[in-house]
């Protein structure tokens, strides 16, 4: 038999760089929540792909910004601690956006952080949105900076360059036995996947600042005898205000988020659901322990 290969690929790059569609084109399946949104990846999603013998686990770092609140702090400071438990770093980034101010100082704590030796991979995303002489400038340009073990130029969404990706990264991570079942593509608790799944509805249908005022968390969950699966939620928001908008006129917004959400669900668990979505005011769940816990983030403070 020949020998089994395992091993863990960090997603890094800025908000809304694609990490998330990435993951969701590797998997084959939608693992973890895309949204125009920034800063909608809160916890380390891990997805698992199969490629030949090699079982790649991917960790979903959420975008990597300049913090300035708690949850924000506790988002960058989880993307680092994804990237440096990695055995394999891929960075991400926009063909359109080139070079930013961003990208560019991840690749300076890239060079004073990652230990010698470990691979760190660029992919250069969106390809199909700018000419081919700017991707190879770019690409030049981006390996003057960094000393990157491999490019891909990719469309995450559309598919291209993802395939050579996967097969570069599951002849280099270690080798070794699997992590997990050959079947599973998450290791994210069904609970927590599901309440990103309403997260994502939420984020999609309201307006800018709110959805970072508020969280999703699966309080019940129960396998019935017929087939079908109920799932209680609990949308917490900060004000009474936003609990309103949530809502919306005569409920009109929640149920048809709460549509939404349930039709994904049941695709992804393909099985009937029964949803429930309850919307609680709680001011100061940004700073409450439990809430990050559920959401796989440490809640002590510190710099990102």
């Amino acid at each position: 038999m020949t020998d089994k290969h395992a091993g863990f690929v960090a997603l890094i790059g800025e908000p809304n760089a694609g990490k998330s569609t990435l993951l969701n084109r590797m998997v084959g399946a939608k693992v973890s929540i895309v949204t125009h949104k920034v800063q909608t990846t809160r916890a380390r999603i891990r997805g698992i792909c199969i490629e030949g013998q090699s079982q790649i686990v991917f960790v979903d770092t959420p975008g990597i910004f300049r913090p300035r609140r708690r949850l924000d702090r506790s988002m960058v400071k989880a993307a680092w601690g994804g990237a440096s438990d990695a055995d394999i770093v891929v960075l991400l980034i926009e063909a359109n956006r080139g070079l930013t101010e961003g990208a560019q100082a991840i690749i300076d704590r890239l060079r004073d952080e990652m230990p010698r030796g470990k691979p760190v991979a660029l992919a250069i995303n969106k390809i199909d949105r700018v000419k081919a002489e700017v991707l190879l400038a770019l690409a030049q340009k981006m390996n003057e900076a960094f000393p990157f073990a491999k490019t891909f130029m990719i469309s995450a969404e559309r598919g291209h360059g993802v395939a050579d990706l996967r097969e570069w990264l599951a002849e280099q991570v270690p080798k070794g036995p699997w992590f997990y079942p050959e079947d599973q593509i998450a290791d994210l608790p069904m609970r927590m996947i599901a309440a990103e799944m309403t997260r994502e509805k939420l984020t999609l249908r309201l307006h800018e600042e709110l959805p970072y005022q508020l969280t999703v968390e699966t309080e019940n969950w129960e396998d019935k005898p017929d087939g079908s699966t109920r799932i209680d939620q609990i949308i917490y928001v900060s004000r009474d205000g936003h609990k309103g908008i949530v809502l919306g006129n005569g409920g009109e917004t929640i149920k048809s988020i709460g549509t939404a959400a349930r039709a994904e669900i049941s695709t992804f668990l393909d099985r009937k659901v029964h949803l429930f979505l309850q919307v609680k005011v709680r001011e100061n769940w940004q700073e409450e322990a439990e809430r990050y816990s559920e959401m796989g983030l440490e809640f002590k403070d510190g710099d990102a």
